[in-house]
């Protein structure tokens, strides 16, 4: 008796609760309809193509199709361990990774710092969208730029050399200019553009916080340490663990434009290598085992990382 009289309680009180729900996306079934774009596009886009993934097990065969082609294990991810630039590939891609780590995450969070400290909005706006439109051009019109710049033939920056009597520099093959090129193109063309973020984490902050700082009589720099920094933290550990989980993504289109015969000893990267292998050579299964690699090892790093800082800051994307 006891217990029947509880699942009639469970089952009226379960059923309360679904027509609470459904109220719940009646009422505000607008909220509901502006969200549904964008789950459609993470479904399309992003959840039924991790299908594809099963290719890195199988020996793709065109005509057969996806399902129907055999199956062969991790064949594909031992001959990706075992091919014979494999370390040049990881080290070039992780030492680029470091590279942009170090020198092109902090350049928008300064970025956004200086402009938060200029006071007149007419030159803060201007600065802006000079800043922001390097963001729009493609990286062809970027090389194209480079080339301009630094070419033997043309180059500003040679002439300017060949003036002060030194000879010309080969900054587009020469191997050791290569990362720099990468790392400091990158900046440019981004940091104006990411510095939004920053931005919109700075103006989030309560004024009222510096007023009782500059009464205490924290000059400029103490300001920053103790309201500013505190104050874009959460948006700094979020983008940064975000940039450790694609840290073997470094953008295929960036580094393929730059990339010469003569670089691929410091340039040659994951993303370039599966171009050639998956676009050039029709090598499936044996990219889409690339890919799978790439996820997992930066789906490792994420959950990591973001262990570390939940630990450090209390600050994680979870």
């Amino acid at each position: 008796m006891n217990t029947s009289a509880t699942a009639a309680a469970s089952a009226s009180k379960s059923g309360r609760a679904k027509i609470g729900l459904f109220k719940y996306v009646a009422k505000n079934r607008a909220l509901y309809l502006m969200l549904l774009p964008g789950l459609l596009y993470l479904l399309i886009f992003k959840y039924i193509p991790l299908l594809g993934s099963v290719l890195a097990f199988k020996e793709y065969d065109i005509f057969q199709g996806i399902w129907d082609s055999p199956w062969v294990g991790l064949q594909w991810f031992e001959e990706l361990f075992k091919y014979e630039r494999f370390t040049r590939l990881i080290a070039n891609t992780l030492i680029i990774s470091l590279y942009q780590l170090i020198f092109s995450f902090p350049a928008p969070i300064l970025l956004a710092c200086l402009l938060n400290e200029l006071r007149i909005n007419s030159y803060k706006r201007i600065v802006q969208t000079v800043l922001y439109l390097p963001h729009f051009l493609s990286w062809t019109i970027i090389f194209g730029l480079a080339y301009v710049l630094l070419s033997v033939r043309m180059g500003l920056v040679n002439q300017v050399v060949e003036y002060f009597g030194y000879e010309k520099i080969q900054f587009l093959l020469e191997p050791a200019y290569f990362r720099g090129m990468i790392v400091l193109s990158g900046v440019w063309k981004d940091m104006g553009w990411s510095s939004i973020i920053f931005l919109a984490a700075l103006a989030g902050i309560n004024p009222v916080l510096y007023e009782a700082g500059r009464i205490d009589g924290a000059g400029r720099w103490r300001q920053f340490l103790h309201i500013t920094l505190p104050g874009i933290l959460p948006a700094i550990v979020i983008l940064l663990l975000l940039r450790i989980g694609n840290i073997l993504d470094l953008g295929f289109e960036h580094i393929y434009v730059f990339l010469t015969p003569i670089t691929y000893q410091v340039g040659d990267v994951l993303d370039t290598f599966q171009y050639r292998a998956g676009v050039i050579e029709g090598q499936y299964s044996f990219t889409t085992a690339i890919g799978l690699f790439k996820s997992v090892i930066g789906f490792v790093l994420l959950v990591t990382a973001n262990k570390i800082s939940n630990k450090l800051t209390g600050d994680g994307l979870y």
